[in-house]
């Protein structure tokens, strides 16, 4: 709280922050970490199994398939560690706590992707050029073992999944990981029945196809995070709007909204309240306001009157 009586300030933090694109809590059941423990470590074992057998059975798509695995190793790391990292209190040094490095993990995991994409699909294109005898039975068998791996590992979130957007995208994950299995069993049965083995190479290029399309919007929404963009599922000109519904206040300025995480929403405001003078009682509906619509757990208010605000550096619309 400012010293003087036309200004008044304050911070509001809640333990539920906003999940981005989802409506439901940030913070899983603590029960899902043996299931994100389970589920890394059985899917970290198969990707190695892969690799592996990939190489024995000259298969580019099980290494394809391998690859698309890894970054859901990755994603269900990222998912665990924002869940046990958004419970860390702040420190002297990390005021915010630790929940951007989540932002970074995402931003790498894409670029890993990616990269390993291109190795794919550079492999999957000498192929076609020199030709080699694939083991379609041993790719058909091992393909299997990922649709039962990822199907088991699918269902142990799937009682969370409508709750937690984390939840939600490690089902989606391992759900989509068992179609694509089955894409390359039914690729080792072809390629066993017909002896065609350039089916290998092309279904290494959808599979890339595939992890390049879920890739790219993690890529992007991770940019946008660290880049402190408004995240998705939030549109400022409601919050503007819902702020200026407020009673008393006649003008918002200064206002931004950013991530601290991969699920919790910060925003920042300055209110110019007119003829009410309670700016403790305006911060607090202000606060519950915004949580309550738009999941944004970690508010600042700054609340003026009409004569002080003419005095505020921020006013101004070219302030951002």
């Amino acid at each position: 709280m400012h010293d003087h009586d036309h200004h008044a300030s304050h911070h509001d933090h809640h333990d539920h922050g906003h999940s981005h694109g989802s409506s439901g809590h940030n913070h899983a059941p603590a029960s899902f970490g043996r299931a994100f423990a389970i589920g890394i470590s059985l899917n970290a074992a198969y990707v190695a199994a892969q690799v592996f057998f990939g190489i024995v059975a000259h298969s580019v798509a099980l290494l394809a398939d391998a690859v698309h695995n890894l970054g859901d190793v990755l994603g269900l790391g990222i998912a665990w560690a924002a869940m046990r990292l958004a419970r860390r209190s702040p420190t002297q040094t990390h005021t915010y706590g630790w929940g951007r490095s989540t932002i970074l993990a995402s931003l790498s995991n894409a670029v890993v992707l990616l990269l390993g994409c291109g190795a794919i699909a550079f492999e999957a294109a000498r192929r076609f050029g020199h030709p080699q005898p694939v083991a379609g039975g041993l790719v058909m068998w091992v393909a299997a073992i990922g649709i039962l791996l990822n199907g088991a590992t699918a269902l142990m979130f799937l009682r969370g999944r409508e709750d937690d957007l984390n939840i939600g995208a490690a089902f989606l994950h391992m759900a989509s990981d068992a179609a694509v299995s089955a894409g390359v069993v039914i690729a080792g049965l072809l390629i066993q029945v017909t002896g065609w083995s350039w089916l290998d190479p092309v279904t290494s290029l959808l599979i890339v196809a595939v992890i390049i399309i879920g890739t790219w919007s993690v890529l992007r929404d991770s940019v946008n995070l660290a880049m402190d963009v408004v995240p998705g599922g939030i549109e400022l000109s409601k919050v503007e709007a819902t702020l200026l519904a407020l009673p008393g206040v006649i003008e918002v300025h200064d206002l931004h909204v950013w991530a601290l995480s991969t699920t919790e929403t910060a925003l920042t405001a300055h209110l110019i309240q007119g003829d009410a003078d309670d700016g403790v009682g305006l911060i607090a509906l202000a606060s519950a306001e915004v949580r309550n619509k738009y999941r944004i757990g970690h508010s600042t208010f700054q609340v003026e009157t009409a004569e002080s605000a003419d005095a505020c550096g921020l006013r101004s619309a070219s302030v951002v």
